[in-house]
């Protein structure tokens, strides 16, 4: 059964720098949205922005068909749910959960099972984009759990690229190995600008020449020239979120029985970073990890 926006009330936990604009866009677009974060200034956030803050999880869940996670791990979205304080002892039969979080996809196998035990329907439903494309509602969802036609309005609402992944699971496993490619391919144009400028080649001219030839990814195009060239490290995406979701990856290839050594060799290099520069750090901080780029005389 497909969920009517008329009459679907939906609980949205987690107002961070993602969750916020995504609540507040589905707020916008007409659905019925109780948030909540244990963060005041968050709630704070999203009542300005016209939304329903509830003065807790259970709150926020009790009477409500959806439920939508958007947290740091998979620790985090099954304490939420089937912690001391879970929402899942509120929520009737038949209500349906829609993780967007970045959790592992074995745990979120282990949870949905858990979960149909209530008669709670799991779907995970992690997302790409940044900050952005929520605020654009321009994300691309990856949807494991076998049922997203019956929460694409709610989707629609959000992104405007929806796969169907596969099994429960599927969407996150998807997440985890989206971002594997991407912070390979973040690290290697690092690296590259800096053995480049050692040699005497300007750092936005490559960049350019990367974005005009084969070398091209989503770093060199929207992450080199405003936060890296610069040094201003300020994507708005946390190193620590990135180096999770490597770890993810490189489980996952573990548990598959799959040769990574790649991935094992990213995972391990990011994990580095994140000890030398703190959970504070930006993701695209890695090329401050790397080393300083030499100037053109190779100092």
């Amino acid at each position: 059964m497909t969920i009517d926006r008329a009459s679907a009330r939906i609980a949205f936990l987690g107002l961070g720098k993602m969750g916020l604009p995504m609540a507040s866009r589905l707020a916008a677009a007409g659905w019925t949205v109780t948030g909540f974060d244990p963060a005041p200034a968050a709630c704070a956030a999203f009542a300005a922005s016209g939304g329903t803050v509830a003065s807790s999880g259970r709150q926020a869940a009790e009477g409500a068909d959806v439920v939508v996670t958007m947290l740091p791990d998979g620790g985090a979205v099954r304490a939420a749910l089937t912690g001391p304080d879970g929402v899942a002892g509120v929520l009737a039969p038949g209500a349906t959960v829609i993780d967007m979080s970045s959790s592992a996809p074995v745990g979120t196998r282990a949870l949905a099972e858990e979960l149909a035990g209530a008669r709670i329907r799991l779907i995970d439903a992690p997302v790409s984009g940044g900050v952005k494309r929520a605020v654009d509602g321009t994300l691309a969802i990856m949807v494991g759990g076998g049922a997203a036609a019956s929460v694409r309005p709610l989707l629609e609402s959000l992104g405007t690229s929806i796969f169907e992944t596969g099994p429960i699971g599927s969407g996150h496993a998807m997440k985890a190995l989206n971002n594997y490619v991407s912070a390979a391919g973040l690290t290697a144009a690092c690296e590259a600008l800096r053995i480049g400028a050692g040699f005497g080649l300007d750092p936005a001219l490559m960049t350019d020449v990367l974005n005009a030839s084969t070398g091209r990814n989503n770093s060199t195009e929207v992450k080199l020239k405003p936060f890296v060239i610069p040094q201003t490290y300020a994507s708005g995406f946390s190193m620590a979120l990135m180096a999770k979701d490597l770890r993810t990856a490189d489980e996952l290839a573990r548990h598959e029985g799959v040769p990574a050594p790649l991935s094992r060799a990213v995972a391990a290099l990011w994990q580095d970073a994140l000890a030398a520069l703190g959970e504070g750090a930006d993701h695209t901080a890695i090329d401050a990890f790397l080393a300083p780029r030499p100037g053109p005389d190779g100092a």
